[in-house]
C-alpha cells in the first residue's frame, strides 16, 4: 500500500511540475487575473461551473472570492452556477442537462462578465454550450481543461490547459492555480499595497 501512496504523490508532483514549466499556463493567469479584477472594478462579475469535482471547484474558487483568500477585505463579485438545485433540475428536467449552465447565464449574464468553464476533457457538452452562449453575449470566456484542451479549446478566449489526461492530477493542479489566479486578482483589484497572509485561517 505505501508503494501506492509514493506513486500516486509522485505523479501528482510530476505534473505540478509540469505546471511550472509552461510559460503559457504563467501568463494565462496573470493575464485572466488581470481582466477579471477589471470587469468586477466595472461592476460586472465572475461566473463559474462544472461538473462533479470540477463543479466543486467552481463553488471552492467562488467561496475564495465571496469570503476571503488570505486575509479579511471587501467582499469580490463571483457566483457559481452549480449550487441552486431547484434551478438545475427544472433545466434539466424542462431543457435538458446540457442547458444547466447556459440557460442561467442568459438569466445572469451581462457584457463584460467573465465566465470560466471547468472540464478535465475540455469536452462537457453543458460547459461548451454555456461558452458558446457567453461569447455570442459579450462575456469573456476562460477554459481551465486538460486532455489537450478538448472542444474547448477553439471556444475559451483565456485557456489553462494542464499536460495531462489524468483526472486526479489536472484536478489537483487546477485548484492550486485557482488559488493563485484568485490571489492576484485581489492584487489587481486593491492595488499593489495589499497585503497577505498565507497562514492558514
Amino acid at each position: 500500500m505505501k508503494h501506492i501512496v509514493q506513486k500516486q504523490l509522485a505523479q501528482s508532483i510530476a505534473t505540478m511540475q509540469s505546471v511550472l514549466a509552461d510559460p503559457q499556463i504563467t501568463d494565462t493567469i496573470v493575464t485572466i487575473a488581470e481582466i477579471t479584477a477589471k470587469a468586477m472594478l466595472d461592476g460586472r462579475k465572475l461566473m463559474i461551473a462544472g461538473n462533479g469535482g470540477s463543479a466543486a471547484d467552481a463553488q471552492h474558487l467562488v467561496a475564495e472570492f465571496v469570503a476571503r483568500l488570505t486575509v479579511n477585505r471587501p467582499a469580490l463579485r463571483a457566483v457559481a452556477l452549480t449550487v441552486d438545485s431547484s434551478i438545475i433540475t427544472a433545466i434539466g428536467n424542462d431543457f435538458g442537462y446540457d442547458d444547466v449552465f447556459a440557460r442561467q447565464i442568459e438569466a445572469l449574464g451581462q457584457p463584460g462578465d467573465i465566465f470560466l468553464g471547468i472540464s478535465t476533457s475540455g469536452n462537457s457538452k453543458n460547459i461548451i454550450k454555456a461558452l458558446h452562449l457567453a461569447r455570442e453575449m459579450g462575456i469573456t470566456t476562460v477554459g481551465f481543461t486538460g486532455n489537450g484542451g478538448g472542444k474547448m479549446l477553439d471556444i475559451c478566449d483565456h485557456n489553462v490547459i494542464i499536460p495531462s489526461d489524468v483526472t486526479m492530477n489536472i484536478q489537483e493542479s487546477h485548484i492550486a492555480l485557482e488559488h493563485i489566479y484568485c490571489m492576484l486578482v485581489e492584487r489587481c483589484y486593491f492595488g499593489p499595497t495589499f497585503e497577505t497572509d498565507y497562514t492558514s485561517r
